[in-house]
């Protein structure tokens, strides 16, 4: 029962992590073009 002490508040910070690095990435643009990268392989130089 005493494990259960420990894994809450390692859970929540590992989610809390992960929503941080979430909202990183949409803030750094990463989530902006979705399109282009998957049809430039198909323009011809």
């Amino acid at each position: 029962m005493n494990i259960v002490f420990v894994l809450i508040p390692v859970g929540l910070v590992l989610v809390a992590v992960a929503i941080a690095t979430f909202f990183w990435a949409v803030r750094d643009g990463q989530f902006d073009d979705l399109e282009t990268p998957a049809k430039r392989i198909l323009d011809d130089d």
